[in-house]
């Protein structure tokens, strides 16, 4: 008997097809976008999280609030200096602070010019080691700089590329920067965390001498002994800072960031943006299922005499409201399925198209088969609560009066 309630509907909808593909626009396009937003959100969620691939967990990062917009380190009222490096170090729980630069320089090769990032290393051997772990460093080509070396550099992936200017960046060619020639050991391999790719790094007496930096810093690196006791070390870090500048609790001039920190913020932001997304998915889902109902009490109305005839060769009501309910949840159906695979597909290129223009594989769309299913079925609840008030007017229908249309 199921099979036969299935069959009618089938052949009920196939005759409407234009005005079911209509009326399924609604949810098709809801669920579309659930599946598609979801979908980049996780693959966003894991390009984000890779630009913190450099905060290992059992590291601190320090630095000083900006007074404005300016490149890091330039618009900050007191500046991270050795004193801080010794007092941090002296904090218990501390093995080893790591210093570290990041300013702005202008490059130039193949006759032409661009100004970009530089990154400074520790020419301590046992504080290079720890940057290079902390960064998670891989060499595509060349070599990693060596302690003791002056007027090398390190450059990112993308950067050697070349793009900005007409032509790749081998190893062992000279990358004039700031108007002195380096010349290049080492590639590296392409990262999750998309700044190393576009970097360049360099010892931190060569920036210094460069730049005419002295005695300060930009961001310092803390190696906690142990990382069960992470959060108490940077409680610690921040009250002998605060007591030290003299600094108003809630008015620090520095910050003490944890791994745990960065990712709950980013973690916050990113269910924000889900919530959004789903809450505009069922605005479209509601509106599609309006349309459904729609249609099913407009073919109660068109159909009088079908249901007559049906009611009068021996069908029951319960039979009756059986098509009705079956018709719109296909409907439903139908619409969550080619809603799913078209929200794949538009998550799929506009991952593919965002990655081309990136020019790296930051955006990886994870295919989450509950997710698809859970769609899915969701638009045949949909369909089939918003066939129930038409199939319960067309099982009330009296034969008599059907019949007569």
């Amino acid at each position: 008997m199921l099979s036969d309630y299935f069959s009618l509907s089938f052949k009920n909808l196939r005759k409407r097809g234009l005005r079911s593909w209509l009326t399924i626009l609604g949810i098709f396009i809801g669920i579309a976008a659930v599946v598609s937003l979801i979908s980049l959100g996780a693959g966003l969620k894991t390009a984000v999280m890779g630009q913190f691939g450099s905060l290992s967990v059992d590291k601190l990062t320090i630095q000083n609030k900006q007074t404005g917009f300016a490149p890091p380190g330039s618009a900050v009222v007191e500046k991270l200096n050795d004193h801080d490096v010794k007092l941090i170090e002296s904090v218990n729980g501390v093995e080893i602070v790591l210093t570290r630069l990041l300013r702005v320089a202008k490059f130039e090769y193949n006759d032409a010019s661009t100004f970009n990032y530089m990154v400074s290393l520790p020419d301590d051997k046992e504080r290079l080691l720890m940057g290079y772990d902390a960064m998670g460093f891989e060499i595509q080509g060349g070599r990693l700089i060596e302690a003791g070396e002056t007027g090398k550099v390190l450059i990112g992936k993308r950067l050697a590329k070349g793009d900005s200017f007409d032509k790749e960046i081998y190893v062992g060619k000279n990358l004039k920067i700031n108007g002195k020639d380096f010349e290049v050991v080492g590639v590296l391999k392409q990262a999750m965390n998309a700044q190393l790719n576009s970097v360049v790094f360099m010892f931190e007496s060569d920036m210094n001498e460069l730049l005419k930096i002295n005695n300060e810093y930009d961001i310092l690196v803390a190696q906690v002994e142990n990382q069960n006791n992470l959060e108490d070390v940077a409680q610690r870090i921040e009250e002998k800072m605060r007591q030290d500048r003299h600094d108003q609790v809630g008015k620090e001039s520095f910050s003490v960031q944890t791994p745990l920190q960065a990712f709950s913020a980013v973690n916050t932001i990113l269910n924000v943006i889900n919530l959004i997304v789903v809450g505009i998915a069922m605005i479209s889902l509601f509106v599609g299922g309006v349309g459904i109902a729609n249609t099913m009490y407009t073919s109660v109305l068109e159909r009088r005499k079908e249901i007559g005839i049906l009611k009068a060769v021996g069908a029951k009501n319960k039979d009756v409201m059986w098509i009705f309910l079956i018709e719109s949840g296909l409907l439903g159906l139908v619409g969550g399925v080619v809603g799913a695979l078209m929200g794949l597909g538009a998550a799929l290129g506009i991952a593919s198209l965002a990655n081309s223009a990136l020019g790296e594989n930051l955006f990886a769309v994870a295919i989450s088969y509950p997710l698809l299913l859970g769609a899915v079925g969701f638009s045949f609840v949909v369909g089939v609560i918003s066939g129930v008030l038409p199939a319960l007017q067309a099982s009330k229908l009296n034969v008599v009066d059907a019949l007569r249309g």
